[in-house]
């Protein structure tokens, strides 16, 4: 009886065995296959957009980073408001300016930029770049255009485009100098809400 008990157990092993060597190729994984060649894209019949006068590329870092994680060095400015304006975001923000050189826009680097944070977290970018009388008005309207990815569309009206992407509010207004300057005055602000 114990013969057969261990008869049993070794055609039991055995089976076992072979039922092993019969699955591991299904284990075996096939090559990856291509996918499907995409579609080219489609021509558009507008002027691409010009990059440099996107608003991404004012935005160094993250809306909500916070302010010790900063890929730049920065130093503090103080921000003075008139009345009209409001002192109550104010008094909530810490606003610092890079150590090195300002990003670009429109081809020029700004002559100003300004990140603000609230709660040691960035909410808050503002840039102002000079331009010639002569062409600041076709530089907002086209830039406003590329933001509100309509360049058919006129963009700024009276000098000022509005606009949001996602949870970030953008605004750029032109205003003309006593001295016949013409800053172009762009924010971006996180429309998240700060912790």
């Amino acid at each position: 009886m114990a013969v057969a008990r261990g008869f049993v157990a070794l055609r039991a092993r055995a089976a076992f065995g072979a039922a092993l060597v019969l699955a591991l190729p299904a284990c075996k994984t096939s090559a990856p296959t291509a996918a499907p060649a995409a579609a080219p894209p489609a021509v558009a019949d507008a002027q691409p957009a010009d990059p440099t006068d996107d608003w991404h590329g004012l935005v160094t870092a993250p809306f909500g980073s916070v302010l010790k994680d900063m890929p730049a060095a920065l130093h503090e400015v103080l921000l003075f408001q008139d009345a009209a304006q409001g002192a109550g975001a104010a008094v909530e923000q810490d606003c610092y300016a890079m150590n090195g050189p300002n990003p670009s826009f429109a081809g020029q680097r700004l002559d100003e930029y300004t990140l603000c944070f609230r709660h040691d977290r960035l909410y808050r970018i503002e840039a102002t770049l000079q331009l010639p009388a002569a062409t600041a008005a076709q530089v907002l309207s086209r830039a406003c255009g590329d933001w509100l990815k309509n360049p058919a569309a006129p963009g700024a009206t009276d000098g000022a485009c509005n606009g949001h992407e996602g949870s970030i509010e953008f605004s750029a207004r032109l205003r003309v100098e006593s001295d016949g300057r013409v800053p172009l005055s762009i924010t971006l602000e996180s429309g998240a809400s700060s912790p």
